[in-house]
């Protein structure tokens, strides 16, 4: 592999601005910061852009939408695996956690005889990948099947990393039956009567949930999986989650739930467009605000990976964290929270994941993305004619 010189830049490094900056990395690590004099075999002028960490992202479903971009339209598992792969790289995500669902016969590419064969397909697909794809396996405790076919991949070393669900109507994510039924028919092109049916067995199946999820957690921590709660909305159901050894908290509902969690030493994942909307999707908290109490650990792409390097730096303009604290919550501490050592920072020896960012009018848009060193996304913007504008928060949308 060819060692490249990048200079002009702006470096984030974990606790400070380099301005006017250079990295030098070689064999896919960076092996100085700085250095005076550095010969290579290419050097590339970032022209003031932004140098930071390749972004880690520890749920997107995007996945999914790229297998099924509409209800029941399914296209080959290995053209949506390299879709998704190339949609990465160019959003300068050199980790990203693919989140796939388990639900039985949900919907499409929920089905788990599906979703299993996406991450069979994941994995295959590596040796050609732009990026570090990982998997990032999601059980619906409503779900009576799937036990056994997660447990066959976490065997498999296919799981990188497992949270548990619920999303049956009256709580979490669907506060009310009508919220539960209006996205079905929304999302999934049910009608009522489909969805009412959807709500009842979803209900009749929390039945040995509690032992399911277990068995479950269980399993992945004897493989030293890290492991993930979904839409906590209560500080019982933290403690809950807490007690059976769950890691990381995955959208909590409330302020008090983030606390909570922050609390007792779990990581709190937030939702990247919800920065960018200024509100949640389904009317739990703003994610700003759980910024600004400082219960957020890292942010998520969700279902959009745009959204991520976006909402970094949307951060920074908004509230009161350094550059170097908003941009941790894209890159540190996602590595830190599932245990990856290698990368996250811009350090000498640490994994070269690096993306530049160049100010486009408003937008901070990724010119370049690197993985181990290799340069896998470019592309060229033209000088700004007008004064850069940061990001300001969004107006609030009526209910």
């Amino acid at each position: 592999m060819q060692s490249t010189y990048l200079t002009n830049a702006r470096v984030l490094m974990p606790d400070r601005v380099l301005e006017n900056s250079a990295v030098l990395i070689d064999d896919g690590c960076i092996v100085a910061i700085d250095p005076d004099g550095a010969q290579a075999d290419r050097v590339i002028d970032l022209q003031g852009q932004t140098l930071m960490p390749g972004l880690i992202d520890l749920h997107c479903d995007a996945i999914e939408k790229e297998a099924e971009p509409r209800s029941r339209v399914l296209f080959p598992l290995d053209f949506a695996v390299a879709q998704v792969d190339r949609r990465n790289a160019a959003a300068g995500i050199t980790t990203p956690y693919h989140a796939l669902s388990f639900a039985n016969n949900e919907w499409g590419v929920r089905n788990n005889k599906t979703a299993a064969e996406v991450v069979r397909t994941l994995r295959a697909f590596r040796q050609h990948s732009l990026v570090d794809n990982r998997v990032h396996c999601r059980y619906e405790v409503t779900d009576e099947t799937s036990v056994e076919v997660l447990c066959a991949l976490m065997d498999e070393d296919a799981v990188d990393l497992l949270s548990v669900m619920d999303h049956s109507p009256g709580q979490g994510q669907f506060k009310t039956l009508e919220s539960y039924l209006q996205y079905m028919m929304g999302n999934h092109a049910m009608s009522r009567e489909q969805a009412e049916e959807a709500a009842n067995a979803k209900t009749r199946a929390k039945d040995g949930a509690v032992t399911r999820v277990e068995t479950l957690l269980s399993h992945a921590q004897s493989r030293g999986i890290p492991t993930a709660s979904h839409d906590d909305d209560s500080i019982h159901r933290i403690a809950t989650m807490r007690n059976l050894g769950v890691a990381m908290s995955e959208f909590p509902i409330t302020l008090d739930t983030a606390r909570a969690a922050v609390s007792c030493g779990l990581p709190t994942i937030l939702g990247a467009p919800n920065v960018l909307r200024g509100q949640s999707q389904s009317g739990s908290m703003r994610a700003i605000d759980a910024i600004r109490a400082g219960v957020a650990s890292c942010l998520c792409s969700d279902y959009q990976p745009s959204t991520l390097i976006a909402a970094a730096f949307a951060v920074a303009a908004q509230t009161d964290l350094t550059w170097p604290q908003a941009i941790a919550l894209v890159t540190a501490n996602p590595a830190d929270a599932c245990g990856l050592t290698d990368r996250g920072r811009i350090a000498v020896g640490q994994r070269a994941d690096l993306v530049a960012v160049a100010q486009v009018g408003c937008l901070p848009l990724v010119s370049h993305t690197w993985s181990a060193g290799r340069l896998v996304f470019s592309t060229h913007y033209l000088p700004a004619r007008t004064p850069a504008v940061a990001i300001r928060e969004p107006q609030r949308v009526a209910a």
